[in-house]
């Protein structure tokens, strides 16, 4: 079963790569994780934004069962490579990749 997904997209325009990069991320979350119930992630670009300097940040935030979420949101202000969409976007998965790892241990009781 796919999770719902929600994808929203500030201060710029998806490009088709842009949208295949976050589903296969996405997938990837699924055959490893399977138990998210639900999925938004927020791709904002760096607009006018004077604290992010010309940083792209994403956010992702999955529900998962028991109530459980697993939430990425904060991008480092002083980090250079956040200005590359593609490795904001990787980054953010592989936190929330952390995240849920860590999340499916306590759900397993270890």
């Amino acid at each position: 079963m796919q999770t719902p997904v929600k994808i929203e997209f500030e201060n710029l325009t998806p490009s088709p790569a842009l949208q295949v990069a976050i589903d296969r991320h996405m997938a990837e979350l699924e055959k490893v994780y399977g138990r998210a119930t639900a999925g938004r992630f927020i791709v904002r670009g760096p607009g006018d934004h004077h604290k992010t300097g010309g940083q792209y940040q994403v956010s992702i935030r999955l529900a998962l069962p028991e109530g459980r979420e697993v939430n990425v949101g904060r991008t480092p202000t002083e980090d250079e490579r956040y200005a590359d969409l593609t490795f904001a976007v990787d980054d953010a998965f592989k936190r929330a990749r952390r995240q849920l790892r860590d999340q499916a241990s306590v759900m397993r009781g270890q």
